[in-house]
């Protein structure tokens, strides 16, 4: 089982401080603290033999959370600081971007790292942003599931065809590659790319008709790529059929092995036969202490925290629901404690002592028993939303006492 650290880059303050410094996303001192925490993550993770470290894609946090406009121009930095580590986007956001410049981000980094680079693509769910930066807000409109499914997957379409593809062409819904579709006349150097360009790339009336992305990925055909699944069987059975790995967020054990099976079914289907778990990650979040009790506060103080006072506002709270809860009403935690409570309830926040998170980890890695997981996102690594004491000693109590034993 391969270990992802997730963090989610966060302003170094307390909540007070976020109020008193408001808007502290635009603090430019403490955005070289945040910066600081998340190189001396990285390095810590690396040398503990970690495997991935990610963050996701955000933009106009100006309160102070979610703070990574552009994962790659980060992970560049990180990957001159380190040496085996691997880092992957999660996720990138291709609803609100261009495609190709997405293609030509991974497979630059994919070159500046040697190949240490995954990569995860998701749909967005944040309205601010997303329909700000879309190109063409209207079918990127989050109101609009369709529209936003469609043009997620032809971005997604594009990307591979990058990759995989001297020089292309594509006519979409929602993307023309080269724009317009019918060909770009007035290229001033026909003869020069007729002689050194890819073939295809321009006709013989000077027309040019397909565009070739550089560089390609390091890696052949391209870098391991990802998908999150928060709870659409759309996304998990696409998932399958592309062979992309797909990172569960389906805190119940049954639940979860279910959607183990049924990826592997679908894989199948098309021509992939995997072992239950293969291509398969679950997101986690995951609190060491040297007790129960102090890890409880820690997880009360970083996850359970998020998800009461900000990621519920967004819907995340029906991940939790269980079978005791009001069916006709929207799921509801009277406080941080019982938020907390319930994602350990459910299996979602693995918290304990490094005996307890063991053998719940050892659970999980065997997808309860059916076989061996592929990945874990430790999701919601606490850089931020402590000191820089308590992540450490996160850190160094995973590498020492957890890590060795789950391997």
């Amino acid at each position: 089982m391969k270990i992802d650290l997730f963090t989610m880059p966060t302003i170094p303050s307390t909540m007070d401080e976020r109020e008193e410094l408001r808007p502290i996303g635009r603090n430019a001192e403490r955005y070289q603290m945040m910066l600081d925490e998340l190189r001396q993550i990285a390095v810590m993770a690396d040398e503990a033999g970690i495997d991935a470290f990610s963050t996701t894609e955000h933009h106009f946090h100006t309160e102070g959370g979610e703070m990574m406009p552009n994962p790659p121009l980060l992970y560049a930095d990180l990957a001159a600081r380190t040496k085996n580590i691997a880092f992957m986007p999660f996720s990138m956001v291709i609803t609100a971007d261009h495609p190709i410049r997405v293609a030509e981000d991974i497979a630059l980094l994919d070159h500046l790292t040697k190949g240490r680079v995954k990569v995860a693509f998701a749909r967005g769910y944040q309205k601010r942003w997303i329909q700000t930066l879309s190109p063409g807000t209207a079918v990127a409109h989050l109101d609009d599931d369709q529209a936003n499914r469609e043009r997620f997957d032809e971005a997604l379409d594009i990307i591979l065809n990058a990759w995989t593809k001297d020089a292309f062409d594509y006519d979409g819904k929602h993307f023309q590659v080269p724009f317009p579709h019918t060909g770009i006349e007035g290229w001033a150097g026909p003869e020069w790319t007729r002689r050194y360009g890819a073939p295809g790339e321009i006709d013989d009336h000077d027309v040019i008709r397909k565009i070739g992305v550089v560089p390609r990925p390091f890696q052949s055909p391209y870098p391991e790529v990802c998908l999150p699944v928060t709870g659409s069987p759309a996304t998990l059975l696409n998932a399958a059929r592309k062979g992309f790995t797909a990172f569960m967020l389906a805190p119940d054990p049954k639940k979860f092995t279910e959607q183990a099976k049924t990826y592997q079914a679908e894989a199948a289907k098309h021509g992939h036969d995997l072992p239950i778990g293969k291509r398969i990650g679950a997101v986690r979040s995951i609190v060491v202490g040297d007790t129960y009790e102090e890890a409880f506060d820690i997880a009360c103080q970083t996850t359970g925290y998020e998800y009461h006072h900000y990621f519920h506002a967004f819907g995340f709270a029906e991940m939790f629901r269980s079978s005791a809860d009001d069916p006709n009403k929207p799921v509801h935690f009277p406080n941080v404690e019982a938020t907390t409570q319930r994602q350990i309830d459910l299996g979602f926040a693995i918290v304990g002592t490094p005996d307890q998170v063991v053998r719940k980890l050892v659970d999980l890695g065997t997808v309860y028993g059916t076989g061996e997981l592929d990945w874990l996102c430790w999701n919601f690594f606490a850089q931020g939303q402590s000191s820089f004491d308590v992540a450490r000693k996160q850190l160094d109590l995973f590498a020492t006492k957890v890590l060795p034993r789950i391997r």
